[in-house]
């Protein structure tokens, strides 16, 4: 196939592109290299890539409506994953008009590509923080997730919701994964396994938030790689059985999905910090703080569907993956 993938440059986006060249599919990448984080990782990711002879890289901002009209007028997709957005709950907070510039102009902009080019399948990145005040566990797709608590959580709502619009009115098939917490090597510098590495290796007091009452559903990326790939290439059908009456929150009657994409094994914060302690043979020094604005206490991720629909099965725990993780890290940072 030949394959969109925004966010190339990203976490997820270059391990994604990656494998997919693997297997033989063209990848034509877009990322606009911004300055969230160190632009120098989102270029050492690209490099793995970047010279394959099916990858083409393109730099620009997805919310150039021109832009990617042109790239989606120079390319026949067989199918679009759209990665790219302003990630962070609590960047959110101080910068909100990047969520929007980004989340909701921008994947509109993918959209249109979409529609004005018969792709047979949109892939787009959500989040669990759609999930907000939800406290029924494990999160499900089939509940109700109107009560986001962050910008980011709303746009990515927004992401589904309007996802959902082109399925109806335009027979487009589109199928949203939401993740959680994603890690390993090559990741976010903005994330808790790489403040805690940089901060334990530097002798620096880690800011435990929540006072360490934190769970998350912590997911290997290459679990993640394999399930974004495997929902790629099934695009979503309409459910028969989907009926007004009683809507489902998670099918539709039109060619729409949502997934949860996590590891179904919450881990608490305090046995991850544990686990990056064991990998480095180091402990940490701790300041407990209460929870922040916009975060949510705990993530479980309920998977049946993605299981049962795409055999998913996350192979990875975590103290193997921090270790893989601490190896790149010292490698990277030639520590």
């Amino acid at each position: 196939m030949r394959v969109l993938v925004t966010g190339s440059a990203g976490f997820i986006g270059s391990a994604l592109s990656i494998k997919l060249l693997a297997r033989g599919d063209e990848v034509v990448g877009i990322d606009n290299h911004n300055e969230y984080y160190d632009p120098a990782l989102k270029l050492a990711r690209l490099a793995r890539h970047n010279k394959h002879e099916k990858y083409t890289h393109i730099r620009m901002d997805i919310e150039d409506t021109q832009g990617v009209t042109k790239v989606f007028d120079d390319f026949e997709f067989d199918g679009v994953i759209n990665l790219a957005a302003q990630a962070g709950v609590r960047y959110s907070i101080e910068n909100p008009l990047a969520y929007i510039n980004s989340n909701v102009v921008g994947f509109a902009n993918i959209l249109e590509g979409c529609r004005h080019n018969k792709i047979n399948h949109l892939v787009y990145a959500s989040s669990s923080s759609v999930y907000g005040s939800n406290i029924k566990m494990p999160f499900s797709i089939h509940d109700n997730v109107d009560h986001p608590l962050s910008l980011y959580a709303a746009s990515k709502k927004a992401n589904e919701l309007m996802a959902h619009t082109y399925s109806h009115l335009y027979n487009l098939p589109t199928t949203g994964l939401r993740f959680f917490t994603v890690y390993g090597p090559w990741g976010r510098p903005d994330m808790a396994l790489f403040t805690f590495t940089k901060g334990i290796l530097n002798g620096e007091k880690l800011s435990v938030f929540n006072y360490g009452k934190h769970r998350r559903d912590f997911t290997y990326i290459d679990d993640i790689v394999d399930g974004v790939i495997r929902v790629l290439d099934k695009p979503a059908e309409p459910n028969p059985d989907w009926s007004g009456e009683s809507p489902d929150s998670g099918t539709s009657h039109a060619p729409w999905r949502l997934y949860n994409i996590g590891n179904n094994n919450p881990v608490d914060l305090m046995d991850y910090i544990a686990a990056i302690e064991k990998a480095l043979g180091m402990k940490a020094e701790k300041e407990f703080l209460p929870l922040q604005p916009g975060d949510v206490p705990d993530t479980y991720a309920d998977v049946e569907d993605l299981v049962k629909d795409f055999d998913y099965k996350p192979s990875t725990d975590v103290q193997n993956g921090i270790d893989k993780f601490i190896h790149w890290y010292k490698d990277y940072y030639k520590i």
